[in-house]
This record gives structure tokens, sequence and C-alpha cells, in this order.
């Protein structure tokens, strides 16, 4: 008798706590799906393997949810699962990217030719850095995050997260210096 009213008891508590992680995971999903994409097409460069990466990040974080104790942190505690899961997929196969098209993700206002060449020139530049010059960079252009945090999320001392920024900056200075860029400008 004891084990049904027990049994009674438990039911609403256990629909009211699956409520309460689908309303939690659905605003999660409202609020940073559009950040988590951006940050993976840019480190990906394919926005169709970006859209997956996107798509299983998510999976992963409806399964472990319970262990995002600060709503505060969603946003690191995805990129560092993106990053994670973008690891898996070289675990389990050897892409070819010698060739790969850097798509343009559309903005939400309208913009001139010349606002989008630029854009595409400097999605390029981006896309040429090396990935340790790159994904620092990314996350702190996209992501919005702090040195301290970009350290945090890869792992690094925050003097080689600030060095590693520096030269990636450096580097799109150089090449936005260069003579055909200059030239490309003027004529």
């Amino acid at each position: 008798m004891f084990d049904s009213l027990r049994n009674k008891k438990s039911e609403p508590t256990v629909l009211s706590d699956m409520l309460t992680k689908q309303r939690r995971y659905d605003s999660l999903v409202r609020a940073l799906h559009t950040d988590i994409y951006r940050y993976a097409y840019w480190l990906i460069g394919d926005k169709h393997v970006a859209e997956d990466v996107t798509q299983e990040t998510f999976l992963r974080a409806w399964r472990a949810l319970d262990s995002l104790k600060d709503d505060k942190a969603a946003k690191a505690w995805l990129i560092t699962i993106l990053r994670r899961e973008n690891a898996r997929r070289f675990e389990r196969k050897q892409f070819d990217y010698s060739d790969v098209e850097q798509e343009l993700l559309e903005d939400e206002k309208s913009s001139t030719t010349e606002e989008q060449t630029e854009q595409y020139w400097l999605r390029k530049q981006i896309g040429q850095l090396e990935v340790e010059y790159r994904e620092p960079l990314l996350l702190q252009l996209i992501g919005g995050f702090s040195g301290e945090e970009i350290a945090d999320l890869l792992e690094l001392n925050r003097n080689t997260v600030m060095t590693r920024l520096f030269r990636a900056r450096n580097q799109l200075k150089d090449a936005l210096e260069s003579p055909e860029v200059r030239g490309q400008s003027n004529g």
C-alpha cells in the first residue's frame, strides 16, 4: 500500500522535473543556437558539417543538462561541447579540406556589394590562419569571450592566449597591408 502511495506522489515530481528540464533546454537553444552555429561554421568552414556538429552539440547538451550548474556559463559550456564534438569528427574520419569553399553567412541586414566583398575577404583571411590562432580569435570575436575565459575553454595559459590573439591580429593586419590587397582596393 505504501509503495502505491509513494509512486503516485513521485509521478508528478518526475513530470515536473521533465518539464523543467525541457523548458530550460528550450530556452538554452533559443538563446544560444545562432552563436553556437556561427562559431561552428567559422571553426569548420563548411555549412553542412557545422550544422551537423551544432546539432550533435545540442544533443549532448540535452543529455548532460543536469551538469550545467550555472546558466551564466552556458555559452562557454556549449562551446566546450562543440570543440569536443568537432575533435571527435577527426577521430572517426579524416576529411580533405584542400578546396573548401567558404560560404557567406547571410546577415540579417542587407549589405552592399563592397561590404560583402570585405566580409568575404576577412572570412577568407581568418580561415587561412593556423587553427591555434584562428580558434582564440573566433572565440573572442564571435563568442565575445575574454582572454581569461578563452584560456579556460582551450585549457591554455592566459598569456599564451593573449600571444595567439596578438599574432592572429598581426597576421590579418599584414594581409590587409599586402600589395595585392591595396591594389584591389585602389583599382
